[in-house]
């Protein structure tokens, strides 16, 4: 027989703790979704950029709670599940409700047909965004580590968030919403492609503690410049990188091919 623990309260408090980390994951998610809407009609840009930093303290409850579970040993599958619900809300709900009110609702005015299309814009980057979360819980341990298929949905999230950063006043031509369309449309299929990411798995090179140092340095010099640069570098990194392999260079390990 198990020995009961001499505290059950404070056992039962320890397994609540990650949950506990996520809500407040979700509580962030929640508060940005909030802003945007009540922001849409004022269009006041520090109220956009609040909105997209809540995303960012989001991601980082997001990575904590996890942290969180392995340091306590109390990961579980109601943990998982939970994690999963909130991802969709911080990362796929926020995000577009974000982009929809700083790009789509003032504009829509004047262009009610941009209106309707960046509403569908952004549905397709929340669809994708779920599908990709779903895709990724069905194939846990059967894909390489070092590598994440497709976009995850954390980095979506931030690469349409750094647009909001770096300009924050909402947009004012179509050509504007037209590009906007195009980036959710873009980032959603990224995220449900088979295009292999880097993970934060990858072994460390020497290299690593110089290349922090560079991005410290541009996020200095660049400020809220820097989010949409390094984003810009990451995608199109990412996809020079696969279409080195298809052509056979091997510079840079390739992922494994895991059998089922």
């Amino acid at each position: 027989m198990s020995t009961p623990h001499p505290h059950p309260r404070l056992a039962r408090a320890k397994f609540a703790l990650p949950s506990l980390v996520t809500l407040l994951s979700i509580a962030c998610g929640f508060g940005s979704i909030v802003i945007s809407v009540d922001n849409a009609v004022l269009g006041i840009a520090d109220d956009y950029r609040l909105a997209a930093a809540l995303l960012v303290v989001a991601g980082f409850f997001d990575a904590l709670d996890g942290m969180v579970a392995r340091a306590t040993n109390t990961a579980s599958q109601f943990g998982v599940q939970l994690d999963s619900i909130a991802d969709v809300m911080n990362f796929g709900c926020a995000p577009a409700i974000l982009l929809y009110c700083f790009g789509f609702v003032k504009l829509g005015i004047d262009h009610p047909t941009l209106l309707r299309i960046g509403g569908v814009a952004s549905f397709i980057f929340v669809a994708c965004g779920a599908l990709r979360l779903a895709r990724f819980n069905v194939m846990v341990g059967r894909t390489d580590p070092r590598y994440f298929v497709g976009m995850p949905i954390t980095a979506g999230a931030a690469c349409v968030a750094a647009v909001v950063v770096a300009w924050p006043e909402p947009l004012r031509t179509p050509e504007q919403g037209a590009a906007l369309i195009a980036l959710l449309v873009t980032v959603g299929a990224l995220m449900v492609s088979t295009i292999r990411f880097p993970s934060s798995k990858q072994k460390k090179s020497p290299l690593a503690l110089l290349v922090l140092a560079v991005n410290i340095g541009l996020l200095v010099w660049l400020r809220s410049l820097y989010f949409v640069l390094f984003f810009a570098v990451y995608i199109a990194g990412t996809l020079l990188l696969n279409l080195a392999w298809r052509q056979g260079w091997r510079g840079i390990a390739p992922p494994q091919v895991y059998s089922d």
